[in-house]
C-alpha cells in the first residue's frame, strides 16, 4: 500500500475538488448568464429594427436608442464572462496552494446587477424621453 506523503491530507485535498467543482459549475453559470445579456442585446437590436424597416417612418433616434441599450446588454455579458474567467482562474490557482486560505472578494453578482440596473434605468429615461419629446 502506498503511503501519502506527511503533508497530503485527505479530508482537506477533497475540500479543495469540492471547491475546484463548485468553482466550475460557478464558471458554467456565469457563461449562461453572460450568453442571455449577449443573445439579448443582438435580439433586442434586430427585432426592433426589423420592427422600424417596416413600418414607414421609423425615426433615427428610437434606432439609435435601441442599439445602444442592445450594445450595454452585449458589453455587460462580455464583461461579466472576463470577470467570471477572470475570477475562475484566480479561484483555481489559489486553491492549487497547500496553505489554501479563504479570502473574501468582490462580488460579480453584485456588480452585474448593479451594471443592470443602471441599463434599465437608463431604457427606463428613454422610454420617458420618447414618450413625452
Amino acid at each position: 500500500m502506498a503511503e501519502q506523503p506527511p503533508s497530503v491530507n485527505i479530508t482537506n485535498e477533497l475540500a479543495k475538488e469540492r471547491n475546484r467543482e463548485a468553482a466550475e459549475r460557478t464558471l458554467m453559470a456565469w457563461i449562461r448568464t453572460s450568453l442571455s445579456l449577449i443573445s439579448f442585446g443582438f435580439g433586442v437590436d434586430k427585432i426592433v429594427g426589423a420592427i422600424n424597416r417596416s413600418r414607414l417612418g421609423g425615426s433615427a433616434r428610437a434606432d439609435l436608442s435601441v442599439r445602444l441599450m442592445a450594445i450595454a446588454f452585449i458589453l455587460t455579458g462580455i464583461g461579466a464572462l472576463a470577470a467570471a474567467t477572470t475570477q475562475h482562474k484566480r479561484i483555481l490557482r489559489r486553491l492549487s496552494h497547500p496553505e489554501f486560505t479563504y479570502h473574501e472578494h468582490k462580488s460579480l453578482g453584485t456588480a452585474t446587477a448593479l451594471t443592470l440596473m443602471a441599463i434599465g434605468t437608463l431604457c427606463l429615461i428613454i422610454l420617458i424621453h420618447g414618450a413625452v419629446g
